[in-house]
């Protein structure tokens, strides 16, 4: 994990330049080999120059009639809003300044979809970490129109207005910049969900990687969404101390100018023992408060509903009911067990309980296998970004849990392909109903099952039996070998809790 380091030299630095009005120049996030938003949306470009000087925006290509725009500079700062651009390019991007007469060129800029990959160390795991790391290097010139982006660490107290620092400015790829190996590089689950959503979208994408190791959600939501959830700003202790918003200020509120198309959110592991009573309302809340920011910094033109992936956790300890993973995978859903729902909607979620890795070099808390947990993104991204028909992008989930003389019945919202193993559902067997504790939990082996459904053995039960769950512990399954899966096997059930009634199934079989 990397130490977090307060750069205020650098921002005190970055504030002079400004306070003085001197430097003419776009934003951070802007420069030769970018991506900008395509339509419908617009773009906007901005950055900073003297305050009462006119720039002069203009947009140059082979096949466009140059487009010429005029910003003002209003205490330090210009922008405007481009038309609407199709996918494609390459364009040439000016900016002219009228008081020092001089301009800057961007070359080679791109139009297409931008997605922002952030989280914590799961998300910043580098190219050079996963599996077939040299196999995923070597192809990666052959994707030169997945540009990539990646703002460096650092923290704020307060909400800065650019980032105070670029790792890797706007590049074509190359296994330089991919190949790391110490969570410092570029993300492999976001570069390799940019590289599968290419190849099925077929224009360019444009991704932004802004992530920090071992850091909770608290850190990259703002104040106004932690206090919807009845939470204050406060130093977060975890094995690095943290502040509440720190990472919101410094590596989100500054890119909420730019215009995207959805975002994707690779954390989790942080809360799962700091607020985790909270995480089912934190983390919706932090995507909402997202929503909101980006589609006022962007003038409107990201969507106010904007499409929100994330990977629901892996695994960590294999037997340790205490580490609080279950707990967060649930929570990750706002307690639904499923996306998108009622309370995140326009949501989709990679389930990756099924790919646990205890031999990983980067211990095993960071699978090496990333490719499926960007498979399943792009799967989501396809349905419900994209809205691409006959594209399954969930596992199965339960309708009911009936139960009957000898067996319970689960049946669930899709075709399933089941194998027979014990040690995975357990019912709660409750004098009093309540199921709060594992002691009122017994293990239950599936018996038989069908299209759609299960039958689960009931064990002698003194009480009433209220509930069952399924995969309610860390490490529940081997490496792709859960008992349900969709019926082609790509995709597995999620963890689930699920109350049982005596009415008879609704489904036929």
């Amino acid at each position: 994990m990397l130490t977090p380091v307060f750069s205020s030299l650098v921002l005190s630095a970055f504030a002079t330049v400004l306070s003085a009005g001197e430097v003419f120049r776009f934003s951070s996030y802007y420069g030769s080999y970018m991506i900008l938003q395509k339509a419908p949306a617009k773009s906007v470009v901005w950055g900073f120059g003297q305050t009462g000087a006119k720039v002069v925006v203009s947009l140059s290509g082979s096949h466009l009639l140059e487009q010429t725009y005029i910003a003002p500079v209003i205490n330090g700062i210009w922008r405007t809003t481009l038309k609407p651009m199709e996918a494609g390019g390459p364009y040439t991007l000016t900016a002219y300044h009228s008081t020092t007469n001089s301009s800057i060129v961007l070359k080679d800029v791109l139009f297409g979809d931008i997605w922002l990959c952030s989280g914590q160390s799961n998300m910043a795991f580098t190219v050079g970490q996963v599996i077939n790391a040299t196999e995923e290097l070597t192809m990666a010139s052959k994707f030169p129109d997945v540009r990539i982006f990646q703002a460096a660490l650092e923290q704020s107290k307060k909400e800065l207005t650019d980032l105070a620092g670029v790792e890797v400015p706007w590049s074509k790829p190359t296994p330089g910049l991919l190949g790391g190996k110490d969570f410092s590089h570029f993300s492999a689950v976001c570069w390799l969900f940019g590289r599968y959503l290419y190849e099925k979208r077929k224009y360019p994408i444009g991704l932004v990687h802004s992530s920090w190791g071992g850091t909770p959600v608290e850190a990259w939501s703002s104040p106004r969404a932690l206090q919807k959830c009845g939470l204050k700003s406060s130093v977060i202790s975890e094995q690095n101390t943290w502040s509440s918003s720190v990472l919101w200020n410094a590596m989100i509120h500054p890119l909420l100018n730019m215009t995207i198309t959805g975002a994707i959110w690779y954390q989790g592991e942080a809360n799962a023992n700091y607020n985790r009573d909270k995480y089912n309302c934190t983390f919706p809340g932090m995507i909402d408060d997202w929503r909101m920011a980006f589609h006022e910094g962007s003038e409107g033109q990201t969507a106010l509903d904007f499409p929100f992936g994330f990977v629901q956790l892996c695994t960590y300890k294999t037997k340790d009911p205490t580490d609080g993973f279950r707990e967060i995978r649930w929570h990750q859903t706002a307690d639904y067990g499923f996306v998108p729902n009622k309370r995140m909607k326009n949501t989709f979620m990679a389930v990756a309980v099924d790919v646990p890795d205890e031999k990983s070099p980067w211990g095993s808390i960071h699978p090496e296998d990333k490719q499926d947990v960007a498979f399943r993104l792009v799967l989501g991204a396809r349905a419900v970004a994209y809205g691409e028909k006959n594209v399954t992008f969930q596992g199965p989930f339960p309708t009911q849990a009936v139960l009957g003389n000898s067996y319970i019945t689960i049946v669930f919202n899709q075709d399933i392909k089941a194998s027979h193993e014990d040690g995975y559902f357990e019912i709660c067997c409750s004098e009093d109903r309540k199921c709060e504790t594992d002691d009122k939990w017994t293990p239950v082996a599936i018996s038989s099952s069908g299209l759609n459904y299960i039958f689960l053995e009931i064990p002698p039960c003194p009480a009433s039996i209220t509930a069952v769950r399924y995969l309610w512990t860390d490490w529940p399954c081997k490496f792709k070998a859960c008992p349900i899966y969709s019926y082609d096997g790509l995709l597995p059930a999620p963890p689930f809790i699920l109350g049982v009634t005596n009415q008879r199934p609704t489904t036929v079989f």
